[in-house]
């Protein structure tokens, strides 16, 4: 008896030192310690861009985009595992009817004189089951998947964040390609308006066949970038439908519909200063965070199964030679017992068991501690960019007001008969890139936006 005390204290001394699970200090920046304005109370940062078409294509991605769709499956099948592991921490009840048909041998000991060596019996009982969990097992593995499904459902909250930030960039730049490409088309018409008007001159005498095919190479350049402009809207619009989780059908036969808005329109500048503790419930890495805690409940699970375990079993019911008197007269029958197991000899199996658990839980910790670093990486670069995205279009709008001044001197010069038509050709030409440059510089700011907002966690 005193052997047994001395081992049940010695398992339970061992228990004890798996030390409960604490989340990793982690080294965070100090000059991050503003409180930083919530631009969105319900994680629908998109709003910020005052676009209904955009909130629109994002509600329509956050509904039939197939990552999504895996990463909530993904959800409800960890809910399912969580459902298991705690229904082992409570007793199973089952019912049982049997029937049997049974012939012994007489030239056996074990067949008492008279008794019949051939007949019926049956059964009908009530079964309980129950393992006592005293050393913290079944728990650790309720622990695990509980962990294991919150970081599922902070891997959908990425997914949904990533999703609308793609979908944002995609849409913007769709917008840009489809401005670039009206912008094109309007020059190609006015430069082919002004070439009607230059064969007239030509004709009367007025300037040189020279001077007439560089005014239609001029607007050959022009029209030469109309076609790789519209094969990339086609492009980026297929590729935003595909996003958005619409049909085969649906991708030939549907179009997306932009409207026309103030091409100056910019989405606030978010600041530098970001509460540090708040970055930290970025999905991906409350999504790293609970699978090591999960790993961390493995190791327990895995150090838990060399002790011993003890069940309790149980059933109640009536037992009978015919089936018209189961429930009838002393049929009644019952037991219970209790079963103690400890393993003795497994070849080391539950020692790999143990290492390979906590070999796992080194790799997710170290998982963790990369995810935290690429975290503020990310939010590094993606101030960095969103600041040299709005210095871009500030510069590029001060250039096009400039060329758009020079424009309209050369006109004045050309009208004047000071300088000729190339001269405005080449003022035209460096508007055009001006103003292209400019959507250009305002897309990449609001890419730039979404990609803070996705590196925030939303």
């Amino acid at each position: 008896m005193n052997r047994l005390s001395l081992l049940l204290l010695l398992l339970v001394v061992s228990c004890a030192t798996i030390k409960p699970y604490e989340r990793p200090p982690i080294e965070l920046p100090a000059a991050w310690k503003e409180s930083a304005p919530r631009y969105a109370e319900d994680g629908r940062w998109w709003m910020i861009y005052g676009d209904p078409a955009l909130e629109s294509l994002v509600d329509e991605a956050l509904k039939g985009n197939a990552d999504l769709l895996v990463a909530a499956a993904r959800v409800d099948e960890a809910r399912g595992l969580l459902g298991e592991t705690r229904a082992a921490q409570l007793p199973a009840v089952d019912g049982r009817l049997s029937s049997t048909r049974q012939h012994n041998s007489a030239n056996t000991a074990f067949s008492p004189p008279g008794a019949p060596r051939e007949f019926s019996t049956q059964r009908a009982t009530l079964n309980v089951s129950y393992e006592v969990d005293i050393w913290g097992r079944l728990s650790a593995g309720t622990s695990a998947a509980r962990a294991e499904l919150a970081a599922s459902e902070a891997a959908r909250a990425a997914v949904r964040i990533a999703l609308a930030a793609q979908v944002a960039k995609s849409y913007f730049s769709l917008r840009s390609l489809s401005e670039q490409a009206d912008l094109t088309r309007e020059t190609v018409n006015l430069r082919e308006d002004a070439l009607a008007l230059q064969r007239k001159r030509y004709d009367a005498g007025v300037i040189s066949q020279f001077d007439l095919r560089q005014l239609e190479a001029e607007s050959a350049v022009v029209r030469a970038q109309l076609p790789p402009l519209e094969r990339e809207r086609e492009r980026e619009e297929i590729a935003l439908a595909v996003l958005l989780g619409r049909s085969p059908g649906e991708l030939f036969a549907r179009q997306i519909l932009l409207e026309k808005r103030d091409p100056s329109m910019l989405a606030p500048v978010l600041p530098a200063g970001m509460p540090s503790e708040l970055l930290l419930r970025r999905p991906d890495l409350v999504d790293a965070e609970r699978r090591l805690a999960a790993a961390n409940a493995r190791v327990k699970v895995a150090r838990t199964e060399i002790f011993p375990s003890i069940t309790l079993t149980g059933a109640a019911g009536y037992e009978s030679a015919q089936l018209s008197n189961l429930f009838q007269g002393p049929a009644g029958i019952w037991n219970f017992g209790a079963a103690l197991v400890q393993p003795i000899f497994a070849g080391g199996l539950f020692d790999a068991r143990t290492a390979a658990a906590e070999a796992r839980e080194r790799a997710a910790l170290a998982q963790y501690q990369q995810a935290v670093r690429n975290a503020f990486g990310e939010i590094r670069t993606a101030l960095s960019a969103q600041a040299r995205a709005l210095e871009s279009f500030e510069a590029e709008t001060r250039r096009e007001a400039a060329l758009a001044e020079s424009l309209r001197l050369a006109r004045l010069r050309y009208s004047s008969g000071v300088s000729s038509q190339l001269d405005v050709i080449d003022a035209e030409r460096g508007l055009l890139a001006a103003r292209i440059a400019r959507i250009e510089a305002l897309r990449a700011h609001r890419a730039a936006v979404a990609d803070l907002f996705r590196a925030l966690g939303g």
